[in-house]
């Protein structure tokens, strides 16, 4: 049997190593464990390379679930305003004369009473973050807000997939960690065995 690297066979950058959509690269499954280990000299390097991506792999967890999280924060905001500028639209367009009486925000706990004219209502103000706000006509606004809404559907949705991903690769790495620390165990039983077996031998009969 050909002898085995473990730094090489568990690099994650090798060419040809498997990633899901994102680039994320798939953890080496341990079947046969002597395919990583040909000696015990071999199980602490391999340990310690798995280790290694278990802790690459936690961490970008960590980057996504907080990715996730700032996601699910947005989209309702981007949904409320999208269904207020749908509101405005559809108010300019059935040519009401009644204006639309509001409250708008100032701060956390202070909102001021508005009264807007149909009339008024050709466009609209959106915050872009970083302090940015741009007027856009209420047609352009429906489509800029359809977008971010969209968009931001689609990257939590990705980053739901990668979390999944993300959790199976450690599980597949803590699963190989135990089946290389379990055959190091077997190894040293045997050897100490062997090792019994031959000073047995050595001593001579009375």
């Amino acid at each position: 049997m050909a002898e085995n690297q473990p730094g090489k066979t568990l690099s994650s950058s090798a060419a040809g190593t498997p990633t899901n959509p994102r680039g994320i690269p798939t953890a080496p499954f341990v079947d046969d464990v002597t395919d990583y280990v040909s000696t015990r000299a071999d199980v602490e390097p391999t340990l310690r390379s798995f280790q290694e991506m278990i802790s690459k792999y936690q961490f970008m967890e960590l980057n996504t679930q907080r990715r996730a999280q700032g996601l699910k924060d947005k989209i309702p905001d981007i949904t409320k305003t999208l269904e207020t500028v749908n509101f405005l639209s559809a108010r300019r367009k059935a040519e009401s004369s009644i204006p639309i009486e509001t409250a708008f925000e100032l701060n956390d706990t202070l909102y001021a009473r508005a009264t807007i004219a149909p009339e008024n209502t050709s466009e609209v103000y959106l915050w872009l973050g970083a302090n940015v706000m741009l007027a856009y006509p209420i047609n352009e606004a429906q489509k800029l807000l359809e977008d971010k809404l969209r968009v931001a559907q689609v990257s939590l949705g990705n980053c739901e997939e990668d979390l999944e991903f993300l959790r199976e690769q450690i599980t597949t790495l803590e699963v190989a960690t135990a089946r290389v620390y379990n055959w190091d165990v077997m190894q040293k039983r045997k050897e100490k065995a062997e090792g019994k077996g031959e000073h047995e031998k050595k001593i001579p009969d009375e």
